[in-house]
């Protein structure tokens, strides 16, 4: 199971903005390079985003599923990649003075990928949440129109 953090210089309700919002999808996650809501309701529990993943000429889609979700502290996903199966995505804000500190939890939860975890698919998805919330810091910083705490 890996599990990352990182601390954002913003508090959660702004953390939360960027997690709410199906249009930022694809600049915070690693992997996807554009995604489309197919329901109006994101994050509202069952609602789901298509994604593209591209590698060179190679494209295929998948879908993510809000499966949790406590507005502003919590938000589970289930992301569908047909190949590999599915992975579980747990997001936590947790409120760090005025800042907020980001907890990701990811595991694969059906099929191949489920199957094939091992200490190397491990050491993938730890340096994929570096990446990733890495991303979602700057997308937040950017969002909040570069108003830095100290």
């Amino acid at each position: 199971m890996a599990v990352r953090h990182q601390l954002v210089r913003h508090p959660p309700h702004r953390v939360w903005a960027v997690l709410a919002d199906p249009d930022l999808y694809g600049r915070w996650v690693v992997g996807p390079c554009a995604s489309t809501p197919l329901d109006d309701a994101w994050p509202r529990v069952g609602s789901r985003l298509r994604y593209t993943l591209r590698l060179g000429p190679w494209s295929t889609e998948g879908v993510t599923t809000v499966r949790h979700q406590e507005p502003g502290e919590e938000l589970e996903l289930e992301a569908a990649f047909p190949p590999l199966g599915t992975a579980r995505i747990f997001l936590q804000l947790r409120p760090w003075g005025e800042e907020t500190l980001v907890v990701c939890d990811e595991h694969p939860l059906r099929g191949l990928g489920g199957v094939l975890h091992n200490p190397l698919s491990e050491a993938a998805l730890q340096l994929r949440h570096r990446g990733m919330l890495a991303r979602l810091a700057r997308v937040v910083e950017r969002s909040s129109g570069g108003v830095r705490r100290a």
